[in-house]
Parts: C-alpha cells; structure tokens; sequence
C-alpha cells in the first residue's frame, strides 16, 4: 500500500466522520459561502512570474518542515511578495493542515487561495467555498474521470476555480475536461516521492492551450521557473522552499525580485 493509498483511506473515514457531524445545511450558510471568489487563472495569465506560494507544516516526505509560524503572518507576507496566489494545505493527518488555516488565510489576505486537499468527495468542495477557497485541488491519481468532470462541474457551480494535478501522460488523457481552469503537473511522483522537473517538460506539449499550465513540487530556484516558462508554464507552486525559512514571505519577495 502507497502513502497516496493510505492518505485516501484515511481521508475516506475522515470525511465520513465529518458528513455525520456537519449537515451540508451548515455549510451553505456560512457566512463565506456566498462570497465572489477571486480568479487565480486570470492573476497566472496576467503575471510574468506565476508564484504560487504554499503555506505548508510538514509533509510525509520531509516530515517537519516548519511548524512553527504563524499562518496570517506568512500569507500576509506572500500577498506583499507579490505572489499570484496562496496554496494552503487542510489535511492534518499527514500535513499539519486545517480547514481553520484556510479560514484565517481568508481574513488575512485579498488573493486566490487554493485549498489543497486530497479531495474524494463532493462535501469537501462544500468545505473549501465555506471555509473562502477560491481554488480546489482535484488529483487525477485518485480520482476516476467521472469524478473528476462530476466534482469539476459542482466546482465551477460553487464559483470555484479547478486546478486539476496529473502526474503522467495516462491522467492527462482522461483528464481533458472544459469544466477545469488550470492543468497543474506535480513533478514528484506520488508513489515513490521522487522529484523531475522533467515530468512537466515532457507533458507540456499535451497539455491543451486553453489551460493554463501549472508546474508543481521541486522548483528551488530562479533556473527551474525560467526553463519551465520556455515550455508553456504560467504558475509555479512553491511550498517547502519558502517554507523551511524562518520568514517565507521575505524569502518569497526576494524570489520574485530575482525572478524579474
């Protein structure tokens, strides 16, 4: 059994337990629920640097990376580095996330922000609209092309933007869907952890235009981004790199002062 195996397990019970305590009535009258989402595709297509900057704990390939800040400071500190958008990862379990990060994410800062979840079923999309996502994370490892284009679609009706996350040429193929925004390519395989940068070089070109491309994982500096540009990408996510610094929003100023 994967890590991406076992992370879905427990994100089944997880959800389960949560649908029983929490009516979707609630979620739909929170106050965030109705609010106009900001589009992240629009803030990618307009930038000439494409950061996306992640606020991340730990993970299982890293473990801790930093538990220590505190997340209005440094989503506060992307949105002044000037980053397109803000990641913010809710799992626990494994990544030290909350959907209560994603809520004072919200009432820090003005920008997209993209829930990062491993997403399996249709109440967490209820979730991240009440909890003021803009963005959702769908992954084709772990989801059938039907689930895809069924959570998509109920995305797209909530006012959210869908980044849709392939890590080889079989999910980009079932994965062409016009009811999605942004094709994201994670450059670490999920099974092993192992990190390319080849692995968006080499989908880019299948990769529809009407997409806006979306490298992810392993971009650690200015080099990686400006070769990836040459193929077509607009976004870059950036989580442990900023992350590990005892100031990511400083560090992430810095990067993109670099990077233009």
């Amino acid at each position: 059994m994967s890590i991406l195996d076992k992370i879905v397990a427990d994100k089944r019970k997880e959800v389960d337990l949560k649908k029983s305590l929490i009516p979707i009535s609630y979620l739909e009258n929170s106050v965030l629920f109705n609010r106009e989402t900001v589009s992240l595709s629009d803030a990618l297509r307009r930038s000439d640097t494409g950061i996306i900057a992640e606020h991340k704990r730990r993970s299982p390939s890293k473990s801790e990376i930093n538990q220590g800040l505190n997340v209005q400071q440094v989503v506060q500190g992307y949105q002044n580095a000037g980053v397109c958008g803000i990641s913010v990862l809710t799992d626990g379990k494994y990544f030290g996330g909350s959907l209560d990060d994603l809520l004072l994410a919200r009432a820090s800062v003005r920008i997209p922000l993209l829930r990062k979840e491993f997403i399996i079923d249709e109440y967490q999309l209820l979730e991240a609209k009440a909890h003021g996502a803009d963005v959702v994370l769908l992954i084709a490892a772990i989801l059938t092309r039907d689930e895809i284009k069924t959570f998509s679609e109920l995305a797209k009706s909530l006012g959210l933007e869908v980044l849709l996350e392939v890590h080889n040429q079989e999910e980009l193929q079932k994965s062409r869907l016009y009811s999605l925004d942004m094709l994201g390519v994670n450059n670490r395989n999920l099974k092993t952890f192992e990190v390319s940068l080849e692995t968006s070089k080499s989908l880019s070109k299948l990769i529809p235009e009407e997409f806006v491309k979306v490298s992810e994982s392993g971009i650690s500096n200015i080099t990686a981004i400006r070769d990836l540009q040459v193929y077509g990408y607009q976004g870059f996510l950036i989580g442990e790199n900023f992350m590990k610094t005892d100031n990511p929003g400083q560090y992430a100023m810095d990067f993109i002062k670099q990077l233009k």
